[in-house]
């Protein structure tokens, strides 16, 4: 492949910790628009903080999180081609920690020695979805976690008589909870079903989804929309100094679960909802 995949891997890493998406950043415009006092006064130097990122050609925030991919192969890749993928990403990332740069955030979970690269030790993780009308094309969506946010995500493994109402509480007692460490205003992935893992694996995927876009579910959509209601109406604000504005949206995936469970998982990104996509052929 020659460096295509870690090419693109390293473009897409340099636009999403640079450049917010122009729906994060239509979002943190609208939010300014409806708040007031030293709420206003903080989106209004997150915009600022932004163009100056944009200008200056430097990351946006000081974490540039960890490397998390979401990679679609279409059904005409050939698996020795997808061991190449793989050791292209991991090449791409460690160009974008050295070039960009990066912030060498992966450590050693238990002496805490950095790695220096962004990888290693299972890093850049890579989330594998097979894709049948990709056909000879692979489909990259980088996704830079940062801790704040990422150290606010939480699981429970709810009885299924708990219901929606269960899952209400347990999200709102979160969000309450969590205040302004995650650094509202926040985006919130919610993963429901499935197993204890994959309810966290399918609230991050939620969050790859544009701000605005709703659930093709009519009963999910509706969660979402009540949810996001009822977490503005928490007062935590952005940064948690109170105000109207502590989420920007609210996604939702499902997952078939066992008759016994009902896992949640909640997986909160800050306001810098940093993420980029290309589709490749090969």
């Amino acid at each position: 492949m020659t460096g295509i995949i870690a090419n693109a891997v390293y473009e897409l890493f340099k636009e999403s910790v640079i450049y917010l998406p122009d729906d994060v950043k239509k979002s943190l415009s609208n939010a300014e628009s409806l708040e007031y006092g030293v709420c206003k006064d903080t989106l209004n130097a997150i915009i600022l903080n932004n163009k100056i990122a944009e200008s200056k050609q430097i990351p946006l925030c000081q974490d540039t999180g960890v490397p998390v991919i979401f990679l679609k192969v279409g059904k005409g890749i050939l698996t020795d081609k997808i061991f190449e993928i793989v050791t292209e990403i991991e090449e791409g990332v460690k160009k974008a920690t050295r070039d960009i740069p990066l912030r060498p955030n992966v450590v050693h979970p238990i002496t805490r020695e950095n790695l220096k690269t962004n990888t290693g030790l299972g890093f850049p993780f890579i989330n594998f979805e097979f894709d049948e009308d990709l056909i000879s094309e692979v489909e990259i969506s980088v996704f830079p976690k940062g801790a704040g946010s990422e150290n606010m995500s939480a699981l429970k493994m709810l009885t299924p008589s708990e219901g929606i109402l269960g899952i209400k509480s347990f999200i709102l007692d979160t969000i309450s909870n969590a205040g302004g460490k995650p650094c509202p205003p926040i985006v919130l992935g919610i993963g429901i079903g499935g197993t204890a893992d994959l309810s966290m694996k399918l609230a991050k995927k939620a969050l790859l989804r544009d701000i605005g876009n709703r659930n093709k579910d009519e009963t999910l959509s509706m969660m979402e929309k009540e949810i996001l209601n009822d977490i503005n109406n928490l007062g935590i604000g952005t940064m948690g100094l109170g105000g109207k504005i502590t989420a920007l949206d609210v996604f939702i995936e499902i997952n078939g679960c066992h008759t016994a469970s009902l896992p949640v998982g909640l997986c909160i990104q800050c306001w810098a909802d940093r993420k980029a996509s290309k589709r490749i052929k090969l």
